[in-house]
C-alpha cells in the first residue's frame, strides 16, 4: 500500500472511538481530547455517572452507556449501540480496570478472578466484539491500556501483573492476525497515574519512595496517556502494530 501521509494536527475529525472506563479518569482524558480533536466517543463503563460524563463532552460528541465489560451480553448490547448511533466504530480504547493489592499466598480467589475479569477477559470480548466491525468496516485502531506491571514484577501486584502481561499478549496477537486486514493493535503501560484515585492511594511517604524508583522521579499524569493514546489512533501511527508504549519515567528500564 502506498503511503499517503498523515494529519499533522493529528485530527480525528469524522471518526468514532469506543472508551471503556470512560466515566472518569485516564479514560475520561482520553475522552476529551479526542472530541477536542473532532472525534465523537462512546463511553462504557459500570459507573452510574457516565452518561452524565458523556454530556459534559458535549451534546452530539458523546453517549454513555452503562455496562459490564465481563459479561458478553453487555459487550454486544453495547458495541451494537454504538454503531447504531453512529454507524461504525474506529478506534477502541480498553481502559476499563481494577486492582486488588496483596501477598501471593494471601490473595484471594475472588479477587483473582475479579482481577482477570476486568482486565483481561474484557479486553478479549471488547476486542473481539469490536474487531469483528472494524474488519467488515476495512480497518480501524485498538488501544489496550497495559502497566508498568506488564513488564515488571511489582509486590502484592500477582493478579494485577498477570492480567496485565495477559493483555500485552493479546494484543501481539490480534496485532499480526488482523494487521494484514488494517486493524492495528497496541498497547499502552504507564506508571502510576495522578487520577483522583492514583493521587488518594500513592500519597505521602508511599508515593515518594515510588518516585525514588522512577529516573523521571514522577508520576505520570492523564493527560500525557491521553497524548499518546491520540498518536495511536491517528494516521501517524500507521505503522505502529504490536507495540506497547510504556511511559514509566524509565521505572523500566533499570
Amino acid at each position: 500500500m502506498e503511503y499517503q501521509g498523515y494529519d499533522k494536527n493529528f485530527a480525528l475529525t469524522g471518526r468514532t472511538a469506543l472508551i471503556t472506563g470512560g466515566a472518569a479518569g485516564i479514560g475520561r482524558a482520553i475522552a476529551e481530547l479526542y472530541v477536542e480533536k473532532g472525534a465523537r466517543v462512546a463511553l462504557v463503563d459500570r459507573s452510574e455517572h457516565v452518561a452524565a460524563t458523556a454530556a459534559e463532552l458535549g451534546e452530539n460528541a458523546a453517549i454513555g452507556i452503562q455496562a459490564d465489560v465481563t459479561d458478553s451480553v453487555d459487550v454486544h448490547a453495547a458495541v451494537e449501540r454504538v454503531v447504531a448511533e453512529f454507524g461504525r466504530i474506529d478506534v477502541l480504547v480498553n481502559n476499563a480496570g481494577v486492582v486488588a493489592l496483596d501477598w501471593a499466598e494471601e490473595l484471594s480467589e475472588a479477587d483473582w478472578d475479579l482481577t482477570l475479569n476486568v482486565n483481561l477477559k474484557g479486553v478479549f470480548l471488547m476486542c473481539q466484539t469490536v474487531g469483528r466491525h472494524m474488519l467488515e468496516s476495512g480497518g480501524g485502531r485498538i488501544v489496550n491500556m497495559a502497566s508498568q506491571a506488564a513488564e515488571v514484577a511489582l509486590d502484592k501486584h500477582l493478579a494485577y501483573c498477570t492480567s496485565k502481561a495477559g493483555v500485552v499478549g493479546l494484543t501481539k496477537v490480534l496485532a499480526s492476525e488482523w494487521g494484514p486486514r488494517n486493524v492495528r493493535v497496541n498497547a499502552i503501560s504507564p506508571t502510576v497515574a495522578l487520577t483522583e484515585l492514583g493521587r488518594k492511594a500513592w500519597a505521602g511517604e508511599v508515593g515518594e519512595r515510588m518516585k525514588e524508583k522512577i529516573p523521571a522521579r514522577r508520576f505520570v499524569y492523564p493527560e500525557e496517556i491521553a497524548g499518546c493514546a491520540l498518536y495511536l489512533a491517528s494516521d501517524a501511527a500507521d505503522m505502529i502494530n504490536g507495540a506497547n508504549l510504556v511511559i514509566d519515567g524509565g521505572y523500566s528500564i533499570q
